[in-house]
């Protein structure tokens, strides 16, 4: 009995000890205080990809590289770097130098300088030099090459350059089958990627390029999906990607089956990559197809030009249940439906496409698509290519679905001339007020702020601010203020050429250059249990 007693004093005096040593070392001065909801921190490193911009001798292309001001605040004093650099190449054995290799080396393991499975040899940069090196926060950084070869960029950004972190690749070709203005924001790496909108067609070609920012190898599949579901003759298993490298696959290598309308998913099975698809055209020219908002019920696709000619949708139901869809449009004036599609209903796994034609009638407009009343509510994944000018003075560029802005967008090119913002609030109800802020420019120029707002269930198209005394290029950043509806938001640029009305269009989702950090706390109760 007075052994037992003895114990269980040893033990309480024991967990005394302990708890007290605990109390005195809470971190702050704390004792004992529970976990909280966190608070939101900037990121304190961020990384992006630049595919290869053009194989075209009459190519021109401009990189502009932005950090917002500010963003960092409360982060690490570490000043920070931002800067990319040139990334190698895996080409066909042939000796192609094109930078557009041609079909995927299945199950390729390429090492620097050799030759892999597939018949492939990894080619290192022509050199090391680092573009658009980003020496502060602010002030927009920018770049020219008209070199043919000009490789794909892989980069970081670390310290008060990290948050916010963009870079914007723009291509101006004067002629030839890809002529046009191409535009790209570089994008973040990941492991599954979708886009709705390629083609296989014979008056196309499609190239995915894979770039790879890691010191290890990435193994890729590439699907495609058409009108009744996986192409024949799918070719795209189990490519690699090596280390620091890029690989531009012709998507029409991949099937036996042309189709005019398919949407492409790209997975990385081991590592990760940036990816982003180079939609050339016979008679509509050429850009950039990005990589749509990830799956969901609800998508927004904003930004179509009020001078659209044609418009055509493209959609996918990614998984196992159908999709029914309310189709509006956002408008200056509220949501309307067009004209014979009220609903849209996707076959899952089957890529579906409706030409809308001149869906805006001279009046800029979004997209919205939404579960139909009663109607699964299956994510879908979608994209839309708008077309401007008439005849042989035609151009595309295409729309993605884009995720809302929740604190901060930026559109790192802009010119003096040429640039529209659209912002749409797609809920009835929940207006959204918008902070747009023009950077400096990168040779001079003085920051101009300006606030819009935007009624819910509309859309808004403005020339967005411009710096005073502008000399250069110069930035946009889009701020949601605390308390607004939901807003989504795209870029078009507008540089004709002759007359072409040569256009590219950016969607500009979130940059999640912030963070949700839970805030840490002690529970000493794990010490009695």
């Amino acid at each position: 009995m007075k052994r037992t007693m003895m114990s269980l004093i040893g033990v309480a005096a024991g967990l005394a000890a302990v708890t007290g040593v605990a109390a005195v070392a809470a971190p702050g001065g704390g004792t004992g205080k529970a976990a909280g909801a966190g608070s939101r921190l900037p990121v304190q490193r961020s990384a992006l990809l630049c595919p290869a911009p053009t194989s075209s001798e009459v190519g021109e292309t401009t990189y502009t590289a932005f950090a917002p001001k500010g963003a960092a605040a409360g982060a690490d004093t570490k000043k920070g770097t931002a800067e990319l650099l040139p990334a190698g190449t895996v080409k066909d054995a042939g000796g192609s130098d094109d930078g557009k290799g041609g079909k995927a080396g299945k199950g390729g393991k390429a090492g620097s300088g050799g030759a892999d499975a597939g018949g492939s040899r990894t080619v290192p940069p022509r050199d090391t030099k680092p573009v658009v090196p980003l020496p502060q926060a602010g002030t927009p950084v920018t770049a020219t090459t008209d070199r043919p070869d000009a490789p794909a960029l892989v980069g970081a950004a670390d310290g008060t350059l990290a948050p916010g972190w963009t870079v914007q690749q723009t291509t101006a070709i004067a002629a030839g089958s890809g002529r046009g203005l191409l535009g790209l924001s570089c994008t973040a790496p990941d492991t599954t990627f979708w886009f709705p909108g390629v083609s296989t067609d014979t008056g196309r070609q499609d190239y995915v390029h894979l770039t790879n920012p890691d010191a290890v190898p990435a193994v890729v599949d590439l699907e495609l999906h058409g009108k009744d579901g996986s192409l024949a003759g799918s070719a795209g298993e189990d490519i690699t990607v090596p280390p620091h490298t890029t690989i531009p696959v012709l998507l029409s290598t991949l099937t036996t089956t042309p189709t005019t309308n398919a949407s492409l998913h790209v997975i990385a099975r081991e590592g990760r990559v940036g990816a982003a698809v180079q939609a050339t055209d016979g008679k509509l020219g050429s850009d950039w197809l990005p990589a749509a908002a990830d799956p969901s019920p609800s998508v927004v696709l904003p930004g179509i030009p009020k001078d659209a000619t044609s418009v055509r949708l493209v959609a996918i139901a990614p998984g196992e249940s159908d999709a029914d869809l309310k189709v509006q449009l956002a408008t200056p004036t509220g949501l309307i439906t067009p004209a014979g599609l009220e609903t849209l209903h996707l076959k899952s796994g089957m890529t579906t496409a409706v030409d809308l034609k001149d869906l805006t009638k001279g009046e800029a407009g979004s997209l919205v698509l939404t579960p139909a009343d009663g109607g699964s509510k299956a994510p879908v994944a979608a994209a839309l290519r708008v077309t401007r000018g008439k005849g042989t003075h035609q151009e595309m560029a295409f729309i993605p679905a884009t995720r809302p802005v929740e604190n901060r967008a930026t559109a790192a090119d802009n010119r003096a001339k040429g640039s529209t913002l659209s912002l749409v609030a797609p809920e009835k109800g929940k207006d959204a007020r918008v902070k747009i802020t023009a950077s400096a420019g990168s040779a001079g120029g003085t920051p101009v702020s300006k606030t819009y707002t935007v009624r819910g269930g509309t859309a808004l198209d403005v020339a967005p601010p411009v710096p005073q005394g502008l000399n250069g290029g110069y930035a946009l950043t889009v701020e949601p203020e605390k308390g607004s509806g939901p807003v989504y938001a795209a870029r078009m640029l507008a540089q004709p050429q002759g007359g072409v009305p040569a256009f590219t269009v950016q969607p500009l989702g979130d940059d999640r250059g912030s963070v949700v950090v839970p805030t840490a706390g002690q529970d000493l109760s794990v010490l009695t249990r």
